[in-house]
């Protein structure tokens, strides 16, 4: 049409005179005009009351004009849609939601006349309205709702084309899909499909969208392969900043437009209807790609609509799919920390397991696969003249490995195998990967029962645990519990006897695992001292290494102190904390809460995580419990993205609500001799794990850091005070250990430190931060161990029943190598520090 998209026309002119000269003038003109002419006026009028404010007659000459049938176009309706919201219009979003009903009537009945235009561009004005003003508010609720009522409305679809609407050209995923998948898109009955699935903007279908998704699906050409090629496109593209006109936005990254994050919520939904084996997958896929944090990590997901559709869909899977479906639940929580997507992946599970008839747990352990191995956890595949062999070996290791013709063992794939069958090896390959991640899973999940004292009936341990060829790896290397529904447990490891199984106790006896029994994890917190030592002995002397802290777990109850305070912990309050680092060990143990950092509300977060209910418990009851650990911001000086450098520690406390088949009701705030002596401990050790780790204390060149390294003081009384519970671990550890090595004679325990007599001296390390003292001065010596070094490989011959892979436990043998072997040392930066110790001793210059 003349006049729209180019300079100042006649037309324009004409308007703007009339509007001066007054309401008369303005309606004269416009009456003596019709058609297309009519349209151009109207066109220039809005463009008019965009730049001025109001004038005497404008308003009502729009208005007017916006109860007319005038015959809109779409590229007319597209026009006034860009005014307003890519930037010609010159106003700002909190003017043009202030001008409100001035100025979106006339848009919005063009969009309603013309039956075609940009729903990007009407989805951004729906998010303006939510906040709307203007001298009229009452006018504001109607048009609303004619918004909402336009990007509801079914997109027309012309034969053998897609509406522009869908996979769009706002993101790089709806041209991606255009291109990559052209021949699928313009099969028969597609457009009318993916037409429906794009009118989906919420997360949960309604049954009668779902019925006319299903009709259309069935209708279309490889639909079900169109719905697994755009689900799949999702799950492979990266974050990014689309195009989508968003003047409330952010402008964050994320995966796809408006347009087509709805497109993808329907297709998403329309799956339910496909019945093919990669569905549950291939959602479950989409959740955790979507609702995984911008970078790999954070509560900021890729995108948080098609994370929480993807979990609602799993949720809604039936029953004969609840097995899969939870399986694909039980993997998120680990990555998809976001608090919101978190709460609908607690809810889905729940409601997949009830429509099961059983708890998420139980279902969660009938999914785990078995990806081809045989009882023995192998699996053996011929590879011409040689076999390859994957394998699952206690305490829940995977293992590839090669067997030549004559039945010797290879290191690596020989030449021939990887020349002649790079594709069966390529496959294998992925098979290891795919094998030690899911042996990652069972030990975070058996983690979890030990945390929160789930039990067995004996039939679903063997099947489930004991026997299983992947779990039985991590489940075997675990100390159990056998019951006899009277009270009394009996510890053991597991073993087979005949048919069956006994738990080998250590003392030599072995308890049999009856058909009535039930079983748990042994936790040392409902153990004695005597029973909990025996057991650490046992795994020492016959130098078994368990899947996760187990025999060696710290427990902590409730302390004096705490039974004075009540309501809160102080146990590990006041403590400095790399941010960073104690974020990401929150995150990887379950914990959420605000991120801290200079922005608004950054200065204090509170991080909460809900502690496991046994497995065998259904959701509607018993207690659910959770922990609130306080955090605030230490102000490290100038930074220059914003984000927290440093933290400080403050309380724990505990609130509890109890399960209901119904809404559930508030959390509330529980005395610490009320919380359960589990769950308790858990939490508590959660916390000093991240104290552990995370502590500036813990850093041995914080003292070198000059001007920035600040906390001087805390440094030294957390790097030299009181141990902590995983430190007096260590320490009753290292108290079996040393006679076994040749250290033997060289080293004694203290209450703090270990001693080690060098040749040139002697040394303590203490056992919380490993930073070492030098005798008698008590002059700091800054060790950094050098795992690659001789020390380092002496200490790791040593049988470590845990923290075997650099941690304190480690590095504490790694330095007591190193300096009982003090003349020895040629590294500058320890050398020159003897040097001067040695002078200080002496008082030589």
């Amino acid at each position: 049409m003349v006049g729209i998209t180019g300079p100042a026309t006649g037309t324009d002119e004409a308007v703007r005179r009339a509007a001066a000269e007054g309401p008369d003038a303005l309606r004269g003109l416009l009456g003596a005009l019709e058609g297309p002419e009519l349209r151009e006026a109207a066109v220039a009028l809005h463009a008019h009351a965009c730049r001025r404010n109001d004038e005497r007659g404008v308003a009502a000459s729009l208005a007017a004009l916006a109860d007319r049938d005038l015959g809109w176009s779409a590229d007319e309706a597209d026009l006034l849609l860009s005014r307003l919201l890519d930037g010609e219009a010159g106003r700002s979003a909190y003017e043009i939601q202030g001008r409100f009903t001035l100025l979106v009537p006339l848009v919005v009945a063009a969009c309603e006349q013309a039956g075609d235009f940009s729903r990007t561009h009407v989805r951004a004005l729906c998010r303006l309205g939510e906040y709307a003003r203007g001298p009229a508010p009452a006018e504001i609720g109607p048009l609303r709702e004619r918004l909402n009522a336009l990007v509801r409305r079914e997109v027309r679809v012309a034969p053998g084309l897609l509406p522009r609407q869908v996979l769009d050209g706002f993101d790089a995923y709806g041209p991606a899909m255009r291109a990559s998948h052209a021949e699928l898109l313009a099969g028969s009955g597609v457009a009318p499909f993916l037409a429906h699935c794009a009118l989906l903007d919420k997360p949960r279908a309604t049954r009668a969208w779902r019925k006319e998704a299903a009709s259309r699906l069935e209708a279309a050409e490889r639909g079900a392969e169109v719905v697994r090629r755009l689900l799949e496109g999702i799950t492979a593209q990266d974050a990014h900043r689309v195009g989508d006109p968003d003047f409330v936005g952010m402008g964050v990254p994320t995966l796809a437009s408006a347009a087509n994050t709805s497109l993808v919520r329907g297709l998403l939904w329309a799956s339910l209807e496909v019945g093919e084996e990669w569905v549950v997958p291939l959602v479950g896929a989409v959740a955790l790609h979507a609702g995984t944090g911008l970078g790999g990590s954070g509560g900021m997901c890729r995108s948080q609509p098609l994370a929480t559709a993807a979990v609602a869909v799993l949720g809604e899977c039936p029953a004969e799919r609840a097995e899969a479906a939870v399986a694909e639940l039980g993997r998120l929580p680990k990555r998809v920390v976001n608090r919101t997507v978190a709460k609908g992946i607690a809810r889905a599970a729940e409601a997949v397991a009830a429509r099961a008839g059983m708890t998420a747990s139980m279902l969660r352990e009938r999914a785990v696969p078995v990806l081809g191995l045989d009882g023995r956890g192998v699996r053996e595949v011929a590879l011409g003249a040689y076999a390859a062999e994957l394998a699952v070996r206690e305490p829940g290791t995977a293992l590839l490995s090669f067997r030549g013709p004559e039945g010797r063992l290879l290191k690596t794939a020989p030449k021939e195998v990887r020349e002649a069958r790079a594709g069966e090896l390529k496959e294998l390959r992925a098979g290891l990967r795919k094998l030690s991640a899911l042996l990652a899973e069972e030990r975070a999940r058996l983690e979890e029962h030990l945390a929160a004292g789930t039990s067995w009936p004996a039939e679903d341990w063997q099947r489930y645990y004991a026997d299983h060829p992947v779990t039985g790896a991590v489940a075997r290397a675990l100390v159990w519990e056998v019951g006899d529904g009277a009270g009394e447990w009996a510890a053991g490891l597991p073993e087979r006897a005949g048919g069956g199984w006994v738990l080998a106790a250590a003392d030599g006896t072995a308890r049999p695992v009856g058909a009535g029994s039930r079983l748990r994890l042994w936790h040392p917190l409902r153990a004695s001292d005597e029973e909990v030592a025996l057991w650490r002995a046992e795994l020492l002397d016959r130098e078994r290494r368990q899947p996760f802290k187990q025999v060696f777990r710290e427990v902590y109850p409730l302390t004096p102190a705490e039974r004075v305070t009540g309501s809160y912990s102080n146990r590990f309050a006041g403590h400095v904390l790399r941010y960073g680092q104690a974020r990401a060990l929150m995150t990887n143990r379950g914990w959420a809460g605000r991120h801290l950092g200079y922005f608004s509300e950054g200065d204090s977060s509170v991080m909460v995580k809900e502690l496991p209910a046994p497995g065998e418990l259904p959701a509607a009851e018993g207690v659910r419990w959770r922990a609130r650990f306080f955090v605030d911001l230490v102000d490290g000086g100038t930074v220059t993205d914003g984000g927290a450098v440093l933290c400080s520690t403050d309380q724990v406390r505990f609130e509890r609500r109890a399960g209901a088949a119904g809404p559930r009701g508030p959390w509330e705030e529980t005395e610490l001799a009320e919380v359960p002596a589990l769950v308790l401990s858990e939490a508590l050790r959660d916390v000093d794990l991240f104290v552990g780790v995370a502590s500036v204390g813990a850093d041995p060149e914080w003292r070198d850091r000059g001007a920035d390294r600040a906390h001087g003081a805390y440094w030294l009384s957390w790097g030299f005070g009181e141990l902590t519970e995983g430190a007096r671990v260590r320490r009753e550890t290292l108290a079996r250990l040393l006679p076994r090595t040749r250290l033997a004679d060289r080293t004694e325990l203290t209450d703090r430190f270990l001693r080690v007599r060098g040749e040139l001296g002697a040394y303590r390390i203490h056992l919380g931060s490993g930073n070492v003292l030098m005798e008698p001065s008590d002059a700091y010596l800054c060790v950094v161990v050098d795992r690659s070094r001789e020390a380092g490989r002496a200490a790791g011959k040593v049988f470590l029943p845990f923290e075997e892979d650099g941690g304190m436990l480690s590095v504490i043998l790694s330095k007591a190598f190193l300096l009982a072997a003090d003349d020895r040392i040629t590294d500058p930066t320890i050398t020159s520090q003897l040097r001067r110790g040695r002078r200080g001793r002496t008082g030589s210059p």
